[in-house]
């Protein structure tokens, strides 16, 4: 059972990571809606304007900014909770609490984050007069998921740090390399009408693949071909949806047997 002590700790984690992040910049909280909205700009005029990804993709637009959006979630709640533990070493000497709450601290700060960049991509939807799936209720369990999957790669990521520093440098490779295998700035259209229909079904293997691309057919447009129209076999198209919740209970379980040593070894 989650004590109450441990409650209070997590909620003080939170607002003291949250008011820490923008300390000392001018526009303080506006940088977590400018962020996004800057980046999305230049892969707009690069991607959509110049090269012209997504013209047979209505709305793709709003599609960019939702993926950029799903995919900076999970970017800054892996790299940020990779380090959290390491740049909480004090705190780890000086109380007895669980350990994991420093992780899940970093995650509800990307959260907030993340629904406060979820409501400029919905209002932006709205300017751009796109129409919601019928579907769209299921939202909520896809973010749930993409929860799931960011906090649990967290988890296994915050323990290797603490004895290999090593993994930062190339966990930022990694996720250069997973940003351009997910359809993010590229419609998956593009990748069955040039390459093969069977890498499409692979890269949707990725849980952030089958996340991203299920919530642009939810909130932009059916012709982003959610995982169960585009798999048929059942027990392979299930496989995106069910790893974040075993990566989730792996991390848990490969943190907990170590979190006892990280005091001494930080």
């Amino acid at each position: 059972m989650f004590e109450r002590k441990n409650r209070i700790l997590l909620k003080e984690l939170v607002k003291t990571d949250f008011k820490l992040r923008y300390q000392g910049s001018i526009i303080g909280y506006l940088w977590s809606v400018l962020r996004p909205l800057m980046l999305f700009a230049v892969m707009y005029v690069v991607f959509i304007y110049f090269l012209r990804f997504g013209d047979d993709v209505p709305h793709f637009a709003v599609a960019l900014l939702l993926a950029q959006v799903l995919w900076g979630f999970f970017s800054e709640t892996t790299n940020l909770g990779m380090v959290s533990i390491v740049n909480r070493g004090d705190l780890l000497r000086k109380l007895k609490f669980p350990t994991y709450i420093i992780v899940v601290a970093i995650s509800i700060n990307a959260l907030i984050n993340l629904v406060i960049s979820l409501v400029i991509v919905f209002i932006f939807g709205l300017i751009n007069q796109v129409e919601l799936s019928v579907f769209v209720f299921l939202a909520p369990l896809l973010l749930v998921e993409l929860y799931a999957f960011s906090l649990g790669i967290s988890l296994i990521l915050a323990t290797i740090y603490v004895r290999f520093r090593d993994i930062g440098p190339i966990w930022e490779v990694l996720l250069q390399i997973g940003m351009y295998i997910t359809p993010i700035i590229y419609p998956l259209t593009l990748i069955v009408q040039r390459a093969d229909i069977r890498i499409a079904k692979l890269l949707l293997m990725n849980p952030m693949a089958q996340i991203i691309q299920d919530m642009r057919y939810l909130f932009t447009s059916p012709v982003n071909t959610p995982v169960w129209q585009l798999i048929d076999n059942k027990f392979i198209m299930i496989i995106p949806y069910v790893l974040p919740f075993v990566v989730l209970i792996a991390g848990f379980v490969i943190f907990n047997k170590n979190s006892k040593k990280f005091a001494e070894i930080i």
